[in-house]
């Protein structure tokens, strides 16, 4: 945890842009895999980690507004638990821990919300992405759980967005110990890659890493030969010389900070000219666009320039045609960047997504676009000191979305389609990198992975001359 301080001092924050009434928070149950006793890692979740940094199930938190207080609910262990999990502190010492000093037993959080509902005072609560969440919600409030969603409170929301955006030092110095753990993971999946290993060979590797450090991974490994496909669950197939591997990964930090990081790796060591042509053109568009990240700038601003990057490289590689403003105007780009250039990134790896991506990426200033592609695009709002963003350019070529949009002539004005049947086969390129808004530019943070093309290639080779 931190210093009690820290949370002391969110939770008074977070009353300031809430007007009454309570603020309920429900911290995570553990989720069995199969059966009961058989879980998953526990993860807490994210905002009861943020206000109060007690890390295990089986919590619950009220804020009272008007009051000023802060009250945490949970049961001390019993005898039998002692014995499957050895002693452990009293609810009162940890709560004390996070600065609260007021703590009851989980059967009186019913009592506590039937009153204030008796009262007609607002109960505040944020979305609920856990099924047992929302029934518990429903429970507590006497409302069908097909109404939890819809009466979350926008109030809460948009506190806690405003809060959670901006980094503290401390969360920074989080997620670059989480980096400095990520580093050791790449350094070891270039230092292994080679051809007849499986991708799961790499997997291991990597997860293994992570696991020997104590910590969790901030989301699972997205590691495949096939990058056209973004969220690749699957690690069966064998590394074969000439396809190009896409690694997606990153640790989480012990107090939860997550890292997102990506690499494309020459399975044989070496990139060909035509991986190389188009590994130079995805790099160059996030080098640009990371060199043109302030304070002031909208990010949908820097994800169009790093579109107009990349289409121009296209266009030098015969694929794309025509004036470029008006290819990127029309969308024509995101037959080969259908996604946004990056998110948010803290406690959760797209921070603060399950309280609503509109809340986080976009305000009044910014709307979504309905433009294939930009659509897509998480974070468009004007970039703040202490912002921290994945910048993840990449360029696909999906046989599925060309075969489509051929067949449809679909900006044929600016498309090249005879020319992209030469890349059916080609997959994908990305890169990706976690960024921290300063107060007049911006920093890559944790110590550099190798990107640069010769310098990926230097690594993978080191590993052969042992």
């Amino acid at each position: 945890m931190f210093d009690r301080q820290t949370y002391i001092q969110r939770r008074t924050l977070l009353k300031k842009g809430v007007k009454s009434g309570l603020i309920l928070f429900l911290g995570n149950e553990e989720s069995p895999m199969n059966y009961p006793a058989n879980t998953y890692p526990f993860r807490q979740d994210s905002p009861f980690l943020y206000f109060f940094g007690l890390d295990s199930p089986g919590l619950a938190a009220v804020v009272d507004v008007e009051a000023g207080t802060d009250t945490v609910f949970g049961d001390d262990i019993t005898l039998e638990d002692v014995i499957w999990m050895g002693e452990q502190p009293k609810i009162k010492d940890r709560a004390a821990a996070a600065g609260v000093f007021l703590t009851a037993p989980v059967s009186r959080l019913e009592e506590t919300i039937a009153e204030a509902r008796k009262q007609n005072r607002p109960i505040h609560y944020l979305p609920p992405y856990r099924s047992e969440t929302a029934a518990r919600l429903s429970g507590l409030l006497g409302a069908p759980i097909q109404e939890i969603k819809k009466n979350v409170s926008a109030e809460l929301i948009k506190a806690v967005v405003s809060q959670r955006a901006i980094k503290s030092q401390e969360e920074i110095a989080e997620m670059e110990k989480a980096l400095a753990v990520t580093h050791k993971m790449y350094l070891a999946a270039m230092t292994s890659v080679r051809p007849g290993l499986y991708e799961s060979d790499i997997v291991g590797t990597i997860e293994g890493i992570v696991l020997a450090h104590g910590l969790q991974t901030a989301f699972p490994v997205i590691l495949s030969m096939n990058a056209h496909v973004f969220h690749n669950p699957h690690h069966h197939n064998r590394l074969q010389k000439g396809r190009l591997l896409v690694i997606d990964a990153g640790a989480s930090s012990a107090l939860g900070y997550a890292s997102d990081i990506t690499r494309t790796l020459p399975v044989s060591g070496v990139f060909s000219q035509k991986q190389r042509e188009v590994y130079e053109i995805v790099l160059k568009g996030q080098i640009q666009a990371i060199a043109s990240m302030k304070p002031g700038i909208k990010y949908k601003d820097i994800h169009l320039a790093a579109a107009k990057t990349m289409a121009s490289g296209l266009k030098e590689l015969g694929l794309m045609r025509g004036d470029i403003e008006e290819a990127v105007a029309a969308g024509a780009h995101a037959l080969f960047f259908p996604h946004g250039l990056g998110h948010m990134i803290g406690l959760d790896v797209h921070d603060m997504e399950g309280l609503g991506e509109n809340y986080v990426g976009y305000d009044e200033t910014v709307s979504r676009s309905k433009q294939f592609g930009l659509a897509y695009l998480r974070m468009a709002r004007e970039l703040r000191p202490g912002f921290v963003l994945t910048v993840e350019p990449g360029l696909y070529f999906i046989p599925a979305l060309i075969d489509k949009w051929k067949s449809e002539k679909r900006l044929a004005a600016f498309i090249d389609y005879a020319k992209v049947e030469d890349y059916m086969d080609f997959t994908g390129v990305r890169i990706e990198d976690n960024v921290l808004i300063t107060k007049d530019g911006s920093r890559v943070l944790g110590r550099p992975i190798p990107k640069k093309a010769k310098d990926v290639e230097k690594t993978m080779a080191a590993a052969k001359k042992k």
